[in-house]
């Protein structure tokens, strides 16, 4: 069997990367559904905020196994991820009312 020859410090790196992977996965899930519910296309907070924990987790995996192609995809795309929860942020600490 393929995971015969494994480890446990292996499989548990196996299940962390598995779980980010189904993290990062969830994200779509959560975009399509709250689509399908305003029926017009919708990108969530939660989204993003998936997006960031499954990126930080494979890229956590991904320093484990010394994948530079991996590392530098997961690190790019965390940033990105941040800088579009800071922009939400932003976007409603203009548009609050003064005085809240």
């Amino acid at each position: 069997m393929m995971f015969d020859a494994l480890q446990t410090q292996d499989i548990v790196w196996i299940g962390l990367g598995l779980l980010g992977q189904a993290l990062f996965s969830a994200r779509f899930l959560v975009q399509w559904i709250a689509s399908e519910r305003r029926r017009r296309s919708h990108i969530p907070v939660a989204f993003w905020y998936l997006s960031i924990a499954g990126g930080l987790t494979l890229l956590t995996y991904a320093i484990y196994r010394a994948d530079p192609v991996f590392i530098l995809g997961q690190s790019t795309g965390v940033f990105i991820y941040a800088r579009n929860l800071y922009l939400i942020r932003a976007g409603r600490a203009e548009s609050a009312p003064a005085g809240t």
